[in-house]
């Protein structure tokens, strides 16, 4: 495919010629996709550019550039504060995932992700609204969030007092501690003169991992999420622990997911066959039949609803929204049946144990 192959060589530094015929079409994709300031720059050292499309290109990387300086900017200042309040800080994705692009501009970000953890998290919360006093934020920061977000000269920050929320209690129990030997054994970076601590490289693996597949579920992936996990896996290859990984995996009920993934990294773009973790040697027809639909189904940006339920008569029961909801989730499992069977049974299994808890916890917030 024409768009794969540009993102391949924009990846790892190779020539790949830009098709004017299909502009459009790839201007599309490379939107929808993220990867625009990625592949953009490669295209336009090259001849033969409508002065249409050149215009185009560099309007995007232009503007791509200023927003990061802003994101540089806001990220400097939230880091400053937690370092002042004396609070220990993780950064997540976003610029930490940048820094592994042979330039960190051509990755795009758009928020400035940090983690602090459940002790510090109201800690965190108040020392950010300190710095940023004219966003208008939210006073109060809740225990059952994932994070709490504040607006910073129109960037996001989100202060993380988890990494993910799962929702079977097992996956909660053994993710928490999986978070915390990646976020206790991170380490220290230097990120455009910014001195950070980022998570441990195999933890960040599953952690980018996981938060693509969240997106996958809910469908919403994207290829850029596929390049950051090629290139963590190209950059830290010494360092990394499969044995580890893999254990992680499967208490996570995911090593057949991520087989997917680790098929699409090699066979879709482009990431050494030795640099793959956990990819088998001989990979089955079947693996790489539902690998490939997995590419297609992320390169076509399937529409599927989010599990939240929407546009219900303010008049439904809490039991019939509450059903609703679940029945939601069932269909949802239905469509990853096609991937991994054993996760949508995973799934299926949570949401009766979710649901269920909330029908009959009335009181209780939940994750």
């Amino acid at each position: 495919m024409r768009y794969l192959d540009l993102v391949k060589a924009a990846l790892w530094g190779r020539q790949s010629e830009w098709p004017e015929a299909e502009t459009e079409e790839l201007l599309r994709l490379n939107a929808a996709q993220c990867t625009d300031v990625l592949v953009y720059p490669m295209v336009l050292a090259q001849e033969g550019l409508s002065d249409a499309t050149r215009k185009q290109m560099k309007s995007v990387c232009v503007n791509a550039m200023h927003k990061q300086v802003k994101l540089q900017h806001v990220l400097e200042q939230a880091w400053r504060a937690l370092e002042k309040a004396n609070i220990p800080a993780v950064l997540l994705k976003g610029a930490g995932l940048a820094a592994l692009y042979p330039d960190s501009q051509l990755r795009s970000w758009r928020d400035v992700d940090v983690f602090v953890g459940k002790e510090n998290y109201h800690a965190a919360c108040a020392a950010i609204r300190e710095v940023f006093p004219e966003t208008g934020a939210i006073k109060e920061e809740m225990e059952y969030y994932k994070h709490y977000n504040i607006h910073a000269d129109d960037i996001p920050v989100e202060i993380h007092r988890v990494t993910m929320s799962l929702q079977h209690p097992m996956d909660k129990r053994r993710y928490e501690r999986i978070e915390k030997y990646g976020m206790t054994h991170g380490d220290w970076r230097t990120i455009n003169g910014l001195r950070v601590r980022v998570p441990e490289p195999t933890f960040n693996v599953l952690f980018v991992f996981l938060h693509s597949w969240e997106h996958f579920i809910e469908g919403s992936a994207n290829v850029r999420q596929m390049c950051d996990l090629a290139l963590l896996l190209h950059h830290y290859t010494k360092e990394l622990k499969p044995e580890l990984f893999e254990q992680w995996l499967r208490q996570l009920n995911l090593l057949d997911v991520w087989q997917l993934y680790a098929y699409n990294l090699v066979y879709g773009l482009g990431l050494s066959r030795e640099e793959s973790l956990l990819l088998p040697k001989k990979v089955s027809a079947e693996v790489s039949e539902r690998a490939e639909k997995m590419m297609s189904e992320v390169i076509r940006g399937l529409e599927v609803r989010g599990l939240e339920v929407r546009g219900l008569e303010v008049k439904e029961s809490r039991w019939v929204r509450k059903w609703r909801t679940m029945q939601e989730r069932m269909r949802c499992a239905e469509r990853i049946k096609e991937f991994s069977p054993a996760y949508a049974r995973h799934m299926n299994w949570t949401t009766w144990l979710h649901g269920i808890g909330r029908l009959f916890a009335k009181d209780r917030k939940w994750e």
